[in-house]
């Protein structure tokens, strides 16, 4: 017998210290954009900035004066504070090299978790000013400036017509690549770039499907709320849940009904 999960309670309080995170983050990087500011390259290559890591400590001054009892992961500065059932997931800038070219596709990424399960998402472009907050439970919102858009997924019926997204085919390991491109092969055409920004138009109903790899915690734990509250599913490539300890694949669709085509497709006997 399964044991139910139980829900939490996310307070206007827990919401308002989110949009209070991205709006430090965003005060920290604007400034920074199209510089010629430079980066340090991290264990995995990847890049980090000054930038990076000021937006999040910028980020966990927040957390840490209003919510104490509650943890923190980041991206830059690891794991802190109390360990309990709260834990915010911190990507300060999620798309390093996007904002290092002068590209707008980069986010600032602030999730919360509640017993290992991402229950609040918000995904922030700073430049654009575009924001995606997504709630368990509830409808995701998306409010901009001076861009159209309207959350809320797009009801594609068939695969061979759908618009798939990766970030990067370097991000694809050997061992998923063919699968990958198992997929590719059934779907319509194929975008490139975009991180967490492309996770944004899927949940505007502007990207059908995104399958991806070795992503972590911090740069998939915004997205579930995001886009479930969008009308969309998101999991690992075998439609499991997404959870701390997952094997780093993220699948994420418009139309749930597609889900078992593009898990087939995935797999690895395929």
């Amino acid at each position: 017998m399964t044991t139910p999960q139980t829900q939490p309670v996310i307070t206007e309080t827990i919401i308002n210290v989110a949009h209070a995170c991205a709006d430090a983050a965003r005060t920290v990087i604007r400034p920074y954009f199209r510089t010629s500011i430079q980066a340090d390259a991290k264990s995995d290559d990847s890049p980090v900035t000054i930038a990076d890591k000021a937006a999040e400590r910028a980020m966990r001054d927040i957390l840490e004066e209003q919510l104490p009892d509650h943890g923190i992961l980041g991206e830059e500065a690891g794991q802190s504070g109390h360990d309990g059932d709260w834990l915010w997931v911190l990507d300060p800038i999620d798309g390093t090299r996007a904002f290092l070219t002068g590209r707008p596709t980069f986010g600032i990424l602030v999730s919360l978790f509640y017993k290992g399960r991402p229950v609040l998402g918000l995904i922030d472009q700073p430049i654009t000013n575009e924001r995606w907050l997504g709630v368990e439970g509830q409808v995701t919102t998306f409010t901009a400036a001076n861009i159209p858009g309207k959350a809320g997924t797009r009801i594609c019926a068939e695969l061979n017509k759908a618009e798939l997204s990766c970030t990067s085919p370097e991000m694809l390991t050997p061992e998923h690549t063919p699968r990958f491109k198992n997929l590719q092969a059934q779907t319509l055409r194929t975008s490139w770039g975009g991180d967490c920004y492309s996770y944004g138009l899927l949940a505007l109903g502007q990207i059908d499907v995104i399958a991806e790899c070795t992503m972590k915690p911090w740069d998939w734990g915004a997205l579930v709320p995001i886009i479930q509250g969008a009308g969309g599913h998101i999991s690992d490539w075998q439609g499991a849940p997404l959870h701390l300890e997952s094997d780093g694949t993220v699948l994420a669709c418009g139309n749930p009904a597609l889900l078992p085509q593009l898990i087939s497709a995935l797999s690895p006997r395929n």
